[in-house]
């Protein structure tokens, strides 16, 4: 990898594969001179005797957003600006889906631009497949489509599921009156079932890559992080003030990773896809 770029693109749970990578790769070149360089959208990390750099672009849903007017426009069809940064790159790792389904002030938009239409709303499975065939057209195109020739490496993360998605309710930990990770100290026992909204999602993601010209690999951490019920920072993160801290009913993070922990159990996966 000397010489190398590594690139994260996607939401904060990729940022969590990020930070994970940097701490993991730090530790075995410990002698090594560094350099953070953050930054919104992109931040980099880079191992200076080694050339090699490993980036996280933030873009929680791969296409683009342009504002205007004080209003935030989701470009469904529309990839250009983000995928400018992408370009040399040397590995890519991709992850989207969870910023897809909120809503009220956790959505990330006032309208979608789609076809040359504007939209207050429209079915989210619909929206993320146009997003992702969007993406999928650019990875094409860039990537390993016919002329561009840069042997990058694309690979697409699953989007995974935090525990409190409404499935084996029995798991859940009782001492709270939501669904919650706080408390929790051990894994999901037995097997997992997801529910049939996040079955639509996957359709979705094998529908557009089946349909795509480039190789991507999926690395499918799904499973293995739904497990782990007791990974995530929970009132532990550090953002939180002490009153928010006493109500975790509300305040518990149960989507994020604490590190170390399972994010790096996905770089372990993405290390062996890379060079196995």
């Amino acid at each position: 990898m000397r010489g190398k770029t590594v690139m994260f693109v996607g939401d904060s749970l990729g940022r969590n594969q990020w930070e994970s990578l940097i701490c993991m790769t730090s530790a075995a070149v410990p002698q090594s001179r560094m350099q953070m360089m953050k930054g919104d959208p992109l931040s980099t990390f880079k191992f200076l005797d080694y050339g090699v750099a490993v980036s996280f672009y933030r873009s929680p849903y791969l296409v683009d957003i342009d504002v205007g007017e004080g209003k935030r426009v989701l470009k469904l069809d529309d990839i250009s600006e983000n995928g400018n940064t992408w370009r040399g790159a040397d590995v890519l790792s991709f992850n989207t889906g969870h910023w897809w389904s909120h809503k009220g002030s956790l959505q990330g938009w006032d309208y979608m631009q789609s076809g040359g239409s504007y939209y207050e709303d429209m079915d989210r499975l619909v929206a993320l497949e146009r997003g992702l065939r969007t993406w999928a057209r650019w990875v094409d195109t860039n990537v390993s489509g016919a002329g561009a020739g840069t042997g990058t490496l694309v690979h697409l993360r699953q989007l995974n599921l935090h525990f409190c998605d409404p499935f084996l309710p029995m798991e859940w930990n009782a001492r709270t009156s939501t669904k919650s990770c706080y408390g929790e100290t051990v894994p999901m026992s037995g097997d997992i079932t997801y529910p049939g909204g996040y079955l639509d999602q996957i359709k979705v993601v094998d529908s557009v890559l089946s349909e795509m010209n480039s190789m991507v690999h999926m690395l499918d951490i799904t499973t293995l992080s739904a497990m782990r019920k007791d990974a995530h920072p929970s009132i532990y993160s550090g953002d939180l003030n002490p009153e928010q801290r006493a109500n975790p009913d509300h305040s518990a993070d149960c989507s994020h990773w604490c590190l170390p922990g399972v994010p790096d159990t996905w770089n372990v996966l993405f290390y062996t896809a890379l060079f196995f």
